[in-house]
């Protein structure tokens, strides 16, 4: 299946693309899909006939992001192959966790906000995990029990604040909307194998990142089983994975955002995103 939400702002609904592409409502079964009522859906959905339920246009209309603010964004750093050598480091032995604040969540074509504070504005095409049950010390065979499904992330960078400004990696992370999501959660069984996903990324149409997931060092299942051994993973949890080369930073020179551009997005199967980079002032959150 394919969750996605459409709407203004506050009067998202929520839907499922039909084996036709067709966004139904299904606000008459779930209210919306929130971290309360995610590990439910499933079960929820197991018998209900799609065409039975009222049609969302599509066209025209804002695609939100696909699930309300979940409770916690965790990422793991350096988990591509080529990306560590783009990066002239080390393969990491164990999967490298940091947080992102969870308020840097925000629809897949939100704007990209500028501060004027900022100097290395960077991008990171990502495969998304979203928990779908509580998850804690569990294996790697049960892992794919606990996710809901896959997206796509764009887990932005100020890398100054990151990497020149002391402490962890959090403050160069965490501005807001500093992580647009969707437009789809794609269930696992949709997915295949997440672990073979073509994904790209350009800037202002100039392709920046090619790579494939087959180039993780660490799979989808052996990141959820690892995190949940040093904590609970509640349900709407989302994971970003890394990213492959071609980040503005690993550039020579290095290439950085400024307002105006705009970041397109996509990765196999998950669909694609597009922002553009608007000053922080007078600028609108959606």
């Amino acid at each position: 299946m394919k969750f996605l939400r459409l709407g203004p702002v506050g009067t998202e609904v929520p839907c499922v693309l039909d084996a036709g592409n067709t966004a139904r409502d299904i606000s008459s079964i779930i209210h919306d899909f929130t971290p309360e009522t995610i590990p439910a859906i499933g079960e929820l959905l197991a018998d209900v006939d799609l065409s039975t339920l009222p049609v969302v246009e599509q066209d025209g209309a804002r695609v939100a992001a696909p699930m309300t603010q979940p409770r916690n964004v965790y990422c793991i750093g350096l988990n591509y192959s080529d990306h560590a050598a783009e990066a002239g480091m080390d393969i990491p032995a164990e999967p490298i966790l940091f947080n992102k604040s969870a308020a840097t969540f925000c629809a897949p074509n939100a704007p990209i906000l500028y501060s004027l504070k900022m100097t290395k504005l960077d991008w990171e095409v990502e495969l998304g995990i979203v928990i779908g049950k509580r998850a804690l010390n569990i294996t790697k065979a049960d892992a794919l029990d606990h996710i809901l499904g896959f997206t796509v992330v764009n887990d932005l960078s100020e890398r100054a604040w990151q990497l020149e400004r002391g402490g962890q990696w959090a403050k160069g992370k965490s501005f807001p909307n500093f992580c647009p999501t969707g437009p789809w959660i794609v269930t696992p069984d949709e997915v295949g194998d997440a672990a073979a996903l073509p994904m790209w990324l350009d800037v202002n149409g100039e392709r920046m990142q090619t790579g494939n997931t087959n180039t993780m060092i660490f799979d989808p299942a052996t990141i959820v089983s690892y995190l949940s051994e040093f904590m609970v993973l509640e349900p709407g949890d989302l994971i970003c994975t890394g990213t492959p080369p071609g980040v503005g930073a690993g550039m020579k020179p290095p290439k950085f955002l400024k307002i105006g551009d705009t970041v397109s997005l996509e990765i196999e199967g998950l669909g694609s995103q597009s922002q553009t980079v608007v000053a922080l002032e007078g600028s609108l959150w959606t």
